[in-house]
């Protein structure tokens, strides 16, 4: 559910995904965290919240399925692209497990040993 001028700044491309997601709370589903940039053109209307919660429309089956997915197993649900469609902007969730803690030990080496090496990089340079 979405206001006129979010519509707009979505046709134009204003939007961001990261680290965004959904979550189901009292059998409606919400998308988290999306941040909607303001539209500029927008005259007389105070701009939203660029990163509210909005509801997402599902048919109750879909939810249902998604609730046993995401208790039982642990995923959990992330958006993955935006999309038009007959006029109407469509959500792609996809559902995901997070990183164990082995996997985040392994990028942060991996990240702390890139940061050395363009540090060493720029030290040579000048």
């Amino acid at each position: 559910m979405l206001t006129g001028n979010e519509i707009k700044s979505i046709r134009l491309g204003r939007v961001n995904l990261k680290d965004s997601f959904a979550r189901i709370m009292n059998n409606e589903l919400f998308l988290l965290n999306v941040h909607i940039s303001p539209y500029e053109m927008a005259d007389g209307f105070a701009p939203p919240d660029p990163e509210r919660r909005r509801k997402l429309l599902v048919h109750r089956r879909e939810i249902k399925r998604l609730i046993g997915k995401t208790k039982v197993k642990g995923l959990t649900l992330i958006p993955t692209k935006l999309y038009f469609k007959r006029g109407k902007v469509k959500v792609e969730v996809a559902l995901a497990r997070g990183k164990t803690r082995y996997d985040k030990r392994d990028s942060i080496k991996r990240k702390e040993s890139d940061r050395e090496m363009e540090r060493a990089m720029k030290q040579s340079k000048a």
